[in-house]
Parts: structure tokens; sequence; C-alpha cells
């Protein structure tokens, strides 16, 4: 890219796309030249919103916009099942991508579209916002010092009611985000999984593929890491009782990171035991609150993406393989899923 500005395209503004949209349009570096949205009775509503002159590029045609010669990059927002086609065009076109998680709902489409990145000399950069949040790279930091001592075991709850997706089951749109987390705190990728869930809402919705039964609406994970560290998720979409914690435990202490607590969202509980005859005891207790700077992860991710392109280096943070080995995990768990909670090895 030569430009000063990066010219980019973006396409879909549903629920998560007018956040990216919002920020890119907010980046001194970027112009926005376009924005693809199929629902045209939408358009009226984006434009007013966004404050989008009548002359814009806002338009239905995703094929004209991929092949425009102008566009130096597009960011994707659409639904999952779409990203494989819309991302192997634009790379075949020579555009930089930024894509929604998940990369794709295939192993073998994401390290295809990491190979088509790397041959034509463009960036793949996936959005897994939590990667960018100052809770996880704080965490990240906390855990740098090793205060919890060996770890043992990790556990998320992610819940609420909605929003349903007609494309992706609970298990894919909700546990990518932990998975992620644990991942990256842990530095390694889960070696096997263990999956069972519950259809209530979309037994309509039947995919042979990843969903033969339809999508589930609530599920309960098990992840073994090759260190021996294992962690439990529990997610669903169908649950009023909103919950956003995520905990790793040590024989020192465990570190938890609970959004729904706004003041203190990542706190260091400190805590072991100390034997006593036929007894044990707990001791050096104590609670921390970690300092958490503010930022805002998504605007992160959108200038991370932009210095990526211009400097014409691959994320070492959030990248086509680290997309790939996240949709081989999920991938695994929707098989084990199939199989009523059977061992599956990621592969």
């Amino acid at each position: 890219m030569t430009r000063d500005r990066m010219r980019l395209a973006q396409f879909g503004v549903g629920r998560w796309g007018n956040h990216l949209l919002r920020n890119f349009l907010a980046l001194e570096s970027v112009d926005v030249v376009a924005v693809v949205e199929p629902r045209t009775a939408q358009h009226a509503t984006i434009r007013d919103k966004f404050h989008l002159t009548p002359e814009f590029n806002l338009t239905a045609d995703a094929e004209a916009v991929l092949a425009d010669p102008a566009v130096d990059a597009v960011a994707i927002a659409t639904p999952a099942a779409t990203h494989y086609p819309l991302i192997k065009t634009a790379l075949k076109n020579g555009k930089h991508v930024l894509a929604e998680k998940p990369l794709t709902l295939d192993v073998a489409e994401c390290e295809e579209l990491c190979q088509l990145a790397a041959a034509h000399g463009v960036q793949l950069v996936i959005d897994h916002t939590y990667l960018f949040h100052p809770v996880v790279r704080q965490g990240l930091a906390v855990l740098s010092e090793q205060p919890l001592g060996t770890l043992r075991y990790g556990y998320a709850t992610r819940t609420n009611l909605g929003p349903v997706r007609p494309d992706v089951d609970a298990l894919w749109d909700l546990s990518i985000h932990d998975i992620t987390i644990f991942n990256h705190w842990l530095g390694e990728t889960p070696i096997a999984v263990t999956a069972q869930g519950q259809i209530w809402l979309q037994g309509n919705r039947a995919s042979q593929r990843l969903f033969p039964t339809g999508l589930a609406d609530v599920a309960w994970l098990r992840l073994f890491y090759p260190s021996g560290f294992e962690a439990t998720i529990h997610v669903s979409w169908a649950n009023p009782d909103k919950q956003r914690r995520l905990g790793m435990v040590g024989d020192r202490g465990t570190l938890i990171f609970d959004e729904m607590q706004a003041d203190a969202p990542l706190v260091l509980k400190r805590g072991e035991f100390t034997p006593d005859g036929i007894y044990f005891v707990p001791t050096n207790l104590a609670q921390e609150a970690i300092d958490i700077p503010p930022s805002e992860p998504l605007k992160q991710v959108c200038e991370h993406f932009i210095d990526c392109v211009t400097q014409q280096q691959p994320s070492l943070i959030s990248s086509g393989p680290v997309g790939t080995d996240l949709v081989k995990v999920l991938v695994a768990l929707s098989r084990s899923l199939n199989q009523a909670g059977q061992r599956v090895a990621v592969e």
C-alpha cells in the first residue's frame, strides 16, 4: 500500500459490524470508501446513523467492491458461513483482510486462506477482540510473575438471554472468547476436548457437517492442554443470568476476570494450604484488584490491523494461523457434541 491513508471497504453492518464501522470512520489513517450490506432495506438507516453522504458507496454489490482496484483493504463482519468466499476473493484481488471471528467454519478453508494471504503478500488479521482487551493483556502480565504457583485448572461461564444466531450455535458463538483467553494466557492450545449440549430453539437449523441436529443453545465443554492444565467452559444464549467470568487456579491462588464487575474486572485472590497433622489449613489469604488501563479493545484491533498493513508484517497477536488454531478446537468440540460428549483429539 503506497497511499498515506488506507482505503477500506466494510462488508456487513449488523450488530458487530456497527461497532467496526464506527471505529474505522473515526480513524484518521483510514478512508472508508464503501460499505457492502445485502439488506438494502437497512441502507437508509445506515446512512443516517453514520452520517454518510448520498454519494457514499453504500451497496449490496459485493463483487464490484471486491474487484475495485482502489480498495486497499476490507473488513468482513458478515455471518461466518459467508467468510470463506468473501475472504478468498479479497485475498486473490490483493486486498488486506480483517475478518470477524471465526475465520471460517472449516479447518481446510482456514489453511487455504492463510496460504493465499502469504502468496499474494497481503495481511490476514482476525478480530479476536479479547486478545486486545486491557484486562486480558494485564492478566498475561500478572501471570508472567507466576503468583498462582503451579497452574491446576481453569473455568469460565458466558451466559445471557441472546443474541441468538441463525448461522452457528452457542458453542461456536460464545466459547471462542474464553478459549482464546485460556490459550493466550497459557501459551498453548488444547490437544483434546469434550462437549455436551442441548437444543431448544433451532432444531430446524440442521446442517449435516457441523450441526446435524440443529444449533445448540447451551454447551458444557472441557479443554485438555499438553501441560496437563484442564479448563471447563459453560456457554448459553438462553439464560437471563448474564455472566462473563473466567478463572485460572493454581496451588497459591486464583486469577479472576469478571466483566460484570466494572470497578474491578481483574482480581488476584491469593491463598494456599499448610498441612497441620491430618488437616489442611488455608494460609496467606489476600485479595488484590489489579489496575487496568483504559482502552477500547475494538479500536485497538482496528489500529493493529492498520499497523500490520502499513508495516507489511503479519500479526503477532491475532493472525490467520491463530484463527485457524481456534477453528481446529471448535471443530473438535462440535464433533464431540455430536458424539454425545466423546473425547476428541484436536487435529
